[in-house]
């Protein structure tokens, strides 16, 4: 049994943190599925970036929809839904074995709308409509505006995979959004079933602090603040306010770790997946990442339910001269940048293959 089956025996769950036309139509997912224990999938608009604009794979369905009269951004969702939809179906019975448990696909809105609650939810709402799936999350970042969204999708019903969170306090409040939309669902007389997860992103915290704190605590610090939130995570489960709402039959929000490839060239290419094992969370994890867990990988110790030494990392990184709240926030803004960075040369990518093909821009 390698690596990848263990770890979901252990309880943990891997979804792989890449979508491409050809990963689907090749067979390669559901050999993930069959022999790596993969039940879920993630996708944001930089996956998406590299796979429309590195090949020919869209170029004739990006020409078709624009002769219907689609700009660039309606093309893109049409094409990523259908790949999506796709997935799904290799999914769906995981996700039927599992009452929905694991076995979802994953869409964001547009990273422009990451500060604009409205449009968030307007969007989520027309995206899940298209997409006519049960087993698709719809991404909605945990910025302050991102909050009212995830509460108002879940009051309305939409299960949420919350991106772009950073630390233990960014978790905390996505939880709380995710807890007042179901709160307001027990005052409506409806039912608790809907599904969400809060996706903590981990390795760019050490990417952030590279050469700047002292050898012994280089590539600690994201590992150090998912460990923290575990411990949240787990007190959450435990606390008064969550067993009321168990207790009429809603699920618990998953914690997700995201951004679990190594960056640094001096770790071991499966450092955070070994490092982040813990019973009933996910692991969305680059396909790099989870062949070479599934080829050379190890599970070790699961995380403690405390935190561990996570405390002492983060008060010795302070101690260092780094402001771990202020860098949460930064990494936060930061990544919402990039994905609109990647959403703005997706779409210029598409009406360039779209001008080539038929001779005009959009």
């Amino acid at each position: 049994m390698n690596a990848a089956k263990r770890l979901h025996g252990a309880g943990q769950s891997l979804w792989l943190d890449n979508i491409t036309r050809e990963l689907v139509a090749s067979g390669k997912l559901a050999s993930y599925i069959a022999d790596a224990a993969v039940t879920g999938l993630t996708s944001n608009p930089s996956i998406f970036d590299k796979a429309i604009s590195g090949g020919k794979d869209y170029d004739a369905q990006a020409e078709e929809l624009a002769r219907r009269g689609l700009d660039a951004e309606a093309i893109f969702f049409a094409m990523a839904i259908d790949d999506l939809r796709a997935a799904a179906a290799l999914f769906k019975p995981v996700w039927d074995a599992s009452n929905g448990r694991d076995g979802w696909v994953s869409l964001e809105v547009s990273p422009r709308l990451a500060y604009d609650a409205e449009r968030s939810v307007a969007q989520a709402i027309a995206l899940q409509a298209q997409a006519a799936v049960p087993n698709l999350f719809i991404k909605i970042p945990g910025t302050a505006e991102g909050l009212w969204a995830i509460e108002e999708l879940t009051f309305r019903g939409l299960s949420v995979n919350v991106t772009l969170l950073f630390s233990n306090d960014q978790y905390l409040a996505a939880c709380g959004a995710y807890q007042n939309g179901l709160e307001r669902r027990v005052a409506a007389g409806l039912d608790l079933q809907v599904p969400s997860v809060a996706s903590l992103f981990v390795s760019r915290w050490d990417r952030a602090t590279a050469g700047k704190l002292p050898v012994d605590l280089q590539d600690e610090l994201g590992i150090a603040v998912a460990k923290q939130t575990y411990r949240s995570h787990r007190e959450v489960l435990g606390s008064a306010r969550w067993k009321a709402l168990e207790a009429r039959g809603a699920r618990p929000q998953r914690l997700l770790f995201a951004s679990t490839g190594t960056k640094e060239s001096t770790k071991p290419d499966t450092y955070y997946v070994e490092a982040l094992a813990a019973p009933d969370t996910i692991d969305t994890i680059p396909q790099a990442t989870l062949d070479a867990f599934v080829d050379h990988g190890k599970l070790g110790a699961l995380l403690r339910a405390d935190g561990g030494n996570a405390d002492e990392i983060i008060a010795r990184v302070a101690a260092a001269g780094i402001d771990v709240s202020v860098l949460a926030a930064t990494l936060q803004s930061a990544g919402a940048a990039a994905f609109v960075e990647s959403w703005n040369h997706l779409l210029q990518s598409i009406e360039s293959k779209v001008a080539a093909h038929t001779g005009y821009a959009r």
